[in-house]
């Protein structure tokens, strides 16, 4: 049975633990998002391939905004984060955010941290929790998890024309 995770703050001594976690966490996802969407959206968003374009968004959120960002960790070693935005305007939270080690997926971390994402949310007047992720298939079990724990599907469309085409 695995050790039961500690929520913690953010501390730069755990950035390069998160990037690599993140990678491992979404390594699954690419392949079928690849397959799922059109081929020149693909490669637009993705021109020096996925993992170099999440690692530098990631690294980017870790240190812009480090105030908002939890921390699971086993012992000393991350093992999921969360980063939770604020949009006052709408009296809404973001899960900005949501990444779990393979290893402890399905063991309870995600949920742990989307409560302390609530936890944020609450503490700062907010009305209610937005959290976005794909709707191809790599990303059904983050829309499961989603659903399970109670969010409701705002019906969107992105569209994307192809202009060399």
């Amino acid at each position: 049975m695995k050790q039961h995770p500690a929520i913690v703050p953010y501390g730069e001594v755990h950035l390069d633990a998160l990037l690599e976690l993140s990678i491992r966490s979404w390594t699954p996802v690419f392949p079928s998002l690849r397959q799922d969407v059109p081929g020149f959206v693909y490669d637009a968003f993705y021109p020096e391939g996925w993992e170099t374009r999440q690692r530098a968004e990631l690294a980017a959120v870790l240190r812009d905004e480090s105030e908002n960002i939890d921390v699971a960790v086993v012992g000393d070693v991350p093992v999921g984060w969360v980063c939770t935005r604020m949009h006052p305007d709408d009296s809404m939270a973001e899960v900005y955010v949501l990444a779990v080690d393979p290893e402890y997926q399905r063991s309870g971390v995600g949920g742990m941290l989307m409560e302390r994402s609530y936890d944020r949310a609450r503490a700062a007047g907010m009305r209610m929790v937005m959290v976005e992720t794909g709707g191809d298939s790599g990303h059904a079990p983050a829309r499961a998890l989603y659903e399970s724990a109670g969010f409701l599907r705002w019906p969107v469309a992105r569209y994307f024309k192809d202009l060399d085409a």
